[in-house]
Protein backbone atom coordinates (compact mmCIF):
# COMPACT_ATOMS: atom_id res chain seq x y z
CA UNK A 1 0.00 0.00 0.00
CA UNK A 2 1.72 2.90 -1.09
CA UNK A 3 -1.78 5.70 -0.79
CA UNK A 4 -3.73 6.14 2.09
CA UNK A 5 -7.05 7.91 2.20
CA UNK A 6 -8.62 10.01 5.58
CA UNK A 7 -10.33 7.12 6.82
CA UNK A 8 -8.14 4.77 6.49
CA UNK A 9 -5.13 6.95 8.18
CA UNK A 10 -7.74 7.67 10.98
CA UNK A 11 -8.22 4.34 11.72
CA UNK A 12 -4.66 3.62 12.51
CA UNK A 13 -4.03 6.45 13.95
CA UNK A 14 -1.39 5.80 17.24
CA UNK A 15 -0.29 2.82 15.14
CA UNK A 16 1.44 4.84 12.61
CA UNK A 17 4.72 7.55 12.73
CA UNK A 18 2.59 10.56 10.74
CA UNK A 19 4.90 13.44 9.09
CA UNK A 20 3.24 16.56 8.03
CA UNK A 21 5.66 18.10 4.75
CA UNK A 22 3.35 20.90 4.46
CA UNK A 23 5.81 23.10 1.95
CA UNK A 24 5.77 25.72 -1.33
CA UNK A 25 8.42 26.57 -2.76
CA UNK A 26 8.49 30.89 -2.17
CA UNK A 27 5.06 30.26 0.04
CA UNK A 28 4.51 30.65 3.30
CA UNK A 29 6.36 28.28 5.56
CA UNK A 30 4.95 24.96 6.69
CA UNK A 31 5.73 25.38 9.82
CA UNK A 32 3.17 28.11 10.34
CA UNK A 33 0.51 25.93 8.43
CA UNK A 34 1.48 23.11 10.82
CA UNK A 35 0.76 25.37 13.78
CA UNK A 36 -2.79 26.60 13.09
CA UNK A 37 -3.51 22.72 13.09
CA UNK A 38 -2.87 19.61 11.88
CA UNK A 39 -3.90 15.84 11.54
CA UNK A 40 -3.68 14.38 15.50
CA UNK A 41 0.13 12.96 16.57
CA UNK A 42 1.85 14.28 13.40
CA UNK A 43 5.22 15.77 13.71
CA UNK A 44 6.84 18.71 11.39
CA UNK A 45 9.12 17.57 8.91
CA UNK A 46 10.72 20.63 7.64
CA UNK A 47 11.40 20.17 3.53
CA UNK A 48 14.61 22.36 3.56
CA UNK A 49 15.98 20.87 6.96
CA UNK A 50 15.01 17.35 7.37
CA UNK A 51 14.77 16.56 3.81
CA UNK A 52 17.25 17.79 1.95
CA UNK A 53 21.02 18.96 2.62
CA UNK A 54 21.44 22.82 2.36
CA UNK A 55 21.98 24.24 -1.35
CA UNK A 56 24.92 24.19 -3.13
CA UNK A 57 27.16 22.88 -5.69
CA UNK A 58 24.68 19.94 -5.47
CA UNK A 59 21.48 21.76 -6.37
CA UNK A 60 18.45 23.54 -4.39
CA UNK A 61 17.58 20.10 -2.84
CA UNK A 62 20.36 18.01 -2.87
CA UNK A 63 20.15 14.71 -1.11
CA UNK A 64 20.91 15.10 2.75
CA UNK A 65 24.24 12.84 4.00
CA UNK A 66 23.01 9.38 5.51
CA UNK A 67 23.51 10.58 9.30
CA UNK A 68 21.98 13.85 9.13
CA UNK A 69 18.60 12.20 7.40
CA UNK A 70 19.14 9.63 9.92
CA UNK A 71 19.33 12.28 13.49
CA UNK A 72 15.99 14.52 11.38
CA UNK A 73 13.90 11.15 11.08
CA UNK A 74 14.85 9.79 14.98
CA UNK A 75 14.18 13.29 16.21
CA UNK A 76 10.95 13.48 14.51
CA UNK A 77 10.28 9.27 16.02
CA UNK A 78 10.54 7.53 12.79
CA UNK A 79 10.92 3.66 13.61
CA UNK A 80 12.25 0.76 11.55
CA UNK A 81 9.78 -1.21 12.21
CA UNK A 82 6.47 1.69 12.57
CA UNK A 83 4.81 2.00 9.08
CA UNK A 84 5.01 6.04 8.19
CA UNK A 85 2.29 8.11 6.40
CA UNK A 86 3.36 11.35 5.26
CA UNK A 87 0.98 14.32 4.07
CA UNK A 88 1.05 17.53 2.77
CA UNK A 89 -1.81 20.40 1.45
CA UNK A 90 -3.25 18.50 -1.08
CA UNK A 91 -0.93 17.61 -4.10
CA UNK A 92 1.16 15.16 -2.02
CA UNK A 93 4.76 17.92 -3.73
CA UNK A 94 5.82 17.94 -1.38
CA UNK A 95 4.91 14.58 0.57
CA UNK A 96 6.55 12.34 -2.15
CA UNK A 97 9.51 14.15 -1.41
CA UNK A 98 9.42 12.95 2.27
CA UNK A 99 8.04 9.10 0.44
CA UNK A 100 11.24 9.26 -1.74
CA UNK A 101 13.46 9.96 0.97
CA UNK A 102 12.56 7.48 3.08
CA UNK A 103 12.41 4.98 0.83
CA UNK A 104 15.87 5.75 -0.80
CA UNK A 105 17.34 5.61 2.90
CA UNK A 106 16.05 2.43 3.69
CA UNK A 107 12.65 2.43 5.01
CA UNK A 108 10.20 0.27 3.46
CA UNK A 109 6.92 1.14 4.87
CA UNK A 110 6.25 4.55 3.36
CA UNK A 111 2.51 6.14 2.58
CA UNK A 112 1.36 9.23 1.27
CA UNK A 113 -2.23 10.86 2.74
CA UNK A 114 -3.76 11.20 -1.00
CA UNK A 115 -5.29 14.85 -1.08
CA UNK A 116 -3.21 15.48 1.87
CA UNK A 117 -4.45 17.75 4.74
CA UNK A 118 -7.45 19.24 2.14
CA UNK A 119 -8.92 15.74 2.18
CA UNK A 120 -8.46 14.96 5.73
CA UNK A 121 -10.36 18.15 6.80
CA UNK A 122 -13.36 17.94 3.65
CA UNK A 123 -13.68 13.86 5.36
CA UNK A 124 -14.43 16.17 8.62
CA UNK A 125 -11.80 14.32 10.65
CA UNK A 126 -10.13 15.77 13.60
CA UNK A 127 -7.57 18.83 13.33
CA UNK A 128 -5.63 19.86 16.22
CA UNK A 129 -2.73 22.45 17.12
CA UNK A 130 -1.25 20.30 19.80
CA UNK A 131 2.17 19.60 19.27
CA UNK A 132 2.44 15.90 20.37
CA UNK A 133 5.34 14.71 22.77
CA UNK A 134 7.82 12.50 20.58
CA UNK A 135 10.13 9.39 21.76
CA UNK A 136 12.63 9.53 19.67
CA UNK A 137 13.16 7.31 16.75
CA UNK A 138 15.78 4.17 16.26
CA UNK A 139 15.49 4.82 11.96
CA UNK A 140 19.11 3.61 10.68
CA UNK A 141 19.28 5.63 7.32
CA UNK A 142 21.09 3.48 4.48
CA UNK A 143 21.38 4.25 0.81
CA UNK A 144 20.50 2.69 -2.25
CA UNK A 145 16.57 2.24 -1.89
CA UNK A 146 15.76 3.69 -4.77
CA UNK A 147 17.41 4.36 -7.89
CA UNK A 148 19.16 7.64 -8.37
CA UNK A 149 20.76 9.45 -11.01
CA UNK A 150 23.63 11.55 -11.53
CA UNK A 151 23.95 14.20 -14.76
CA UNK A 152 25.47 12.25 -16.76
CA UNK A 153 22.90 9.21 -16.25
CA UNK A 154 20.25 11.55 -16.98
CA UNK A 155 21.93 12.69 -20.17
CA UNK A 156 22.09 9.26 -21.65
CA UNK A 157 18.15 8.09 -19.53
CA UNK A 158 16.35 6.55 -22.98
CA UNK A 159 13.00 8.49 -21.18
CA UNK A 160 13.85 11.51 -19.15
CA UNK A 161 11.01 13.25 -18.04
CA UNK A 162 10.69 16.91 -17.22
CA UNK A 163 8.50 17.28 -14.18
CA UNK A 164 8.15 21.49 -14.36
CA UNK A 165 5.56 23.44 -15.90
CA UNK A 166 5.80 23.87 -19.91
CA UNK A 167 6.48 26.97 -20.15
CA UNK A 168 9.71 26.36 -17.69
CA UNK A 169 11.06 23.33 -19.90
CA UNK A 170 10.51 25.39 -23.33
CA UNK A 171 12.66 28.11 -21.03
CA UNK A 172 9.64 31.07 -21.79
CA UNK A 173 10.02 31.78 -18.05
CA UNK A 174 12.72 30.65 -15.39
CA UNK A 175 11.52 32.40 -12.31
CA UNK A 176 13.96 30.48 -9.85
CA UNK A 177 17.14 28.90 -11.64
CA UNK A 178 19.82 31.68 -13.48
CA UNK A 179 19.30 29.45 -16.73
CA UNK A 180 16.24 28.87 -18.66
CA UNK A 181 15.68 25.43 -20.98
CA UNK A 182 15.84 21.83 -20.15
CA UNK A 183 18.17 19.05 -20.56
CA UNK A 184 18.30 18.03 -24.35
CA UNK A 185 15.89 14.81 -25.69
CA UNK A 186 14.00 15.61 -22.22
CA UNK A 187 9.98 15.29 -22.42
CA UNK A 188 7.35 17.37 -20.79
CA UNK A 189 5.60 16.05 -18.26
CA UNK A 190 3.78 18.23 -15.79
CA UNK A 191 3.35 16.88 -12.87
CA UNK A 192 0.42 18.91 -12.39
CA UNK A 193 -1.03 16.65 -14.76
CA UNK A 194 -0.61 13.43 -12.21
CA UNK A 195 -3.09 14.19 -9.92
CA UNK A 196 -7.15 15.64 -10.60
CA UNK A 197 -8.38 19.07 -9.35
CA UNK A 198 -8.99 17.94 -5.80
CA UNK A 199 -5.11 16.93 -5.39
CA UNK A 200 -5.62 13.24 -5.73
CA UNK A 201 -3.46 10.84 -7.71
CA UNK A 202 -5.32 9.84 -10.96
CA UNK A 203 -6.24 6.20 -11.32
CA UNK A 204 -3.38 3.22 -11.72
CA UNK A 205 -4.76 2.60 -15.30
CA UNK A 206 -4.70 6.69 -15.80
CA UNK A 207 -1.59 7.12 -15.23
CA UNK A 208 0.12 4.14 -17.11
CA UNK A 209 -1.88 5.89 -20.37
CA UNK A 210 -0.21 9.06 -19.55
CA UNK A 211 3.32 7.60 -19.25
CA UNK A 212 3.21 5.55 -22.15
CA UNK A 213 2.47 7.97 -24.55
CA UNK A 214 5.53 9.46 -23.41
CA UNK A 215 7.43 6.67 -23.73
CA UNK A 216 7.56 5.57 -19.97
CA UNK A 217 6.68 1.93 -19.92
CA UNK A 218 8.25 -1.39 -17.61
CA UNK A 219 11.27 -2.35 -19.21
CA UNK A 220 12.81 0.83 -20.53
CA UNK A 221 15.01 2.83 -18.56
CA UNK A 222 13.08 5.70 -17.40
CA UNK A 223 14.26 9.00 -15.27
CA UNK A 224 12.65 12.27 -13.82
CA UNK A 225 14.04 15.66 -13.04
CA UNK A 226 12.77 18.94 -12.08
CA UNK A 227 13.76 22.49 -10.76
CA UNK A 228 15.67 20.78 -7.46
CA UNK A 229 14.74 17.51 -7.19
CA UNK A 230 10.99 17.82 -4.91
CA UNK A 231 8.77 17.54 -7.55
CA UNK A 232 10.53 14.95 -9.50
CA UNK A 233 10.03 12.99 -6.56
CA UNK A 234 6.55 13.20 -6.76
CA UNK A 235 6.75 12.25 -10.73
CA UNK A 236 8.81 8.96 -9.54
CA UNK A 237 6.02 8.01 -6.92
CA UNK A 238 3.47 8.39 -9.87
CA UNK A 239 5.29 6.28 -12.42
CA UNK A 240 5.78 3.73 -9.07
CA UNK A 241 1.76 3.68 -8.95
CA UNK A 242 1.53 2.85 -12.60
CA UNK A 243 4.31 0.03 -12.21
CA UNK A 244 7.24 1.99 -14.10
CA UNK A 245 10.45 1.97 -11.94
CA UNK A 246 12.57 5.30 -12.85
CA UNK A 247 15.31 7.02 -11.23
CA UNK A 248 15.50 10.33 -9.54
CA UNK A 249 18.23 13.17 -10.37
CA UNK A 250 17.87 14.69 -7.02
CA UNK A 251 20.04 17.46 -8.36
CA UNK A 252 17.95 18.37 -11.42
CA UNK A 253 17.70 21.30 -13.22
CA UNK A 254 19.55 23.41 -10.35
CA UNK A 255 22.40 21.02 -10.42
CA UNK A 256 22.41 20.83 -14.17
CA UNK A 257 23.48 24.27 -14.61
CA UNK A 258 26.15 24.64 -12.35
CA UNK A 259 28.49 23.32 -15.27
CA UNK A 260 28.15 25.53 -18.34
CA UNK A 261 29.77 22.98 -20.68
CA UNK A 262 26.45 20.83 -20.23
CA UNK A 263 24.11 21.88 -22.86
CA UNK A 264 20.41 23.75 -22.81
CA UNK A 265 17.55 22.91 -25.16
CA UNK A 266 14.77 25.09 -25.29
CA UNK A 267 12.59 23.41 -28.22
CA UNK A 268 10.08 21.32 -27.70
CA UNK A 269 11.07 17.42 -27.88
Amino acid sequence: MTLVTPSELAAVLGEVTVLDVRWRLAGPPGAESYAEGHVPGAVYCDMDRDLAAPPGPGGRHPLPEPEAFQEAMRRLGVRASRPVVVYDDADSMAAARAWWTLRYFGHDDVRVLDGGFRAWTEAGLPVTADVPDVDPGDFTATPGGMPILDADQAATTKVLLDARAPERYRGEVEPIDPVAGHIPGARCAPTTANVDPSGRFLPPQALKERFAALGAVPGVDVGAYCGSGVTAAHQVLALHLAGVPAGLYVGSWSHWITDPARPVATREE
